[in-house]
């Protein structure tokens, strides 16, 4: 009897306690769906006093126009710094940073919004913030400096610089997401066709691998159950599926042309795939573009929503209460905003070339950055 109560203990014992998350990092709540805290209804109530906006960087016009949802109307406009790229939640969830990562040249900045108001503040110089993410644990604000080939982990307010991770051969490193116990991160290798891992408390790269075809990877996303890693790949139209563990491509998904941009459903079982209707950095308006979807469950895809008239959906996410999918149209300088149960698609006209806009609020502990990967 001693042995059966024993192993029923064993059974009804949390299996969140098997998974080691890094000290500071949001607890795992439920290990088979590391977004079990993200889901529509769990907005935290630190965000209570934020405006519901939508948040969109244009590239070519240097600028932030920001957009009511419930209207579909810009609101309001107003310069930044030199080519934004993302708009980036704070781990806090206190501040919004627009990476203005002014393209080959010295004159990067973040720009500070302040969720509560919409309104910008003063502008920190920071070199070549592509992209930006914070550590699991909230202490480092991680700047993606795709020029240089290397990871700038700052502090996460000030901005002031800590300490360098070289990648040297991840060219054209800019998306990432992170382990499930928040000790490692896979970044994607742009321009070199290939990823990097890198081991946050080493401070180092612990491997690389290159992908079997394609060539310009994206956005990557880590599975509900934390033991894959799904990467978009602009020219192979689809997604790599990674062992996390290994570092081993293991499967491939047939998305469609462009596969770019990676949302996880709020309730942790679909994953939305942006995919730019173009294999090209700088592709043409109106091409074949529009949002597949697959079933985290089976990698099968289930649903196709193309785009009437053709588009080219990059960036975005979704709303708090799940119902829509915000995408920027990279090459038609337009916003989408479809409906995630029936896939119709409205357009917002807005300024030249939309990149990394941001859905805000949303529901969740900490940001880990980017457009909002929230756990």
């Amino acid at each position: 009897m001693k042995l059966f109560a024993a192993l029923a203990l064993a059974v009804a014992a949390p299996v969140a306690a098997q998974v080691q998350t890094t000290p500071g990092m949001p607890p795992l709540t439920d290990p088979s769906n590391l977004y079990s805290e993200i889901g529509a209804g769990k907005l935290s109530p630190a965000l209570a006093d934020h405006r519901e906006l939508v948040y969109v960087p244009h590239v070519q016009s240097n600028d932030i126009y920001v957009i009511d949802p419930k209207t579909l109307k810009v609101i309001d406009r107003y310069k930044v710094g030199l080519n934004p790229q993302h708009v980036v939640p704070s781990w806090d969830m206190q501040t919004l940073w627009v990476t203005n990562n002014a393209e080959r040249t010295t004159k990067g900045t973040l720009t500070p919004i302040d969720p509560r108001t919409g309104k910008p503040g003063k502008e920190i110089v920071v070199h070549d913030p592509y992209n930006m993410y914070f550590s699991p644990d909230g202490n480092h604000a991680i700047v993606v400096e795709e020029a240089e080939k290397r990871l700038a982990f700052r502090d996460p307010q000030t901005m002031e610089f800590r300490y360098f991770i070289e990648t040297p051969g991840c060219k054209g490193i800019n998306h990432a997401d992170f382990s499930i116990d928040g000790k490692w991160a896979i970044f994607t290798c742009e321009f070199g066709g290939s990823l990097a891992k890198v081991d946050l408390a080493e401070r180092k790269v612990i491997g690389y691998i290159k992908l079997s075809r394609g060539g310009m990877p994206q956005d990557v996303r880590i599975s509900p159950d934390g033991r894959k890693f799904y990467v978009a790949d602009m020219r192979a139209d689809g997604l790599f599926v990674i062992d996390g563990e290994s570092f081993k491509e293991v499967a491939f998904v047939k998305t469609g042309r462009g596969a770019h941009g990676l949302y996880p459903s709020r309730d942790g079982k679909k994953l939305y795939i942006a995919n730019r209707g173009s294999n090209k950095i700088h592709g043409d308006p109106r091409g074949p573009g529009g949002v597949s979807v697959m079933d985290f469950a089976t990698e099968k895809i289930e649903a196709t929503w193309l785009i009437p008239g053709g588009g080219s959906p990059d960036m975005g996410n979704v709303t708090a209460d799940g119902r829509q999918l915000w995408l920027s149209g990279r090459y038609d300088h337009v916003v989408y905003v479809f409906d995630t149960t029936t896939g119709e698609v409205k357009t917002i006209k807005v300024g030249i070339e939309p990149h990394g806009l941001t859905v805000w609020p949303q529901p969740g502990r900490a940001s880990f950055g980017h457009t909002g990967n929230m756990r």
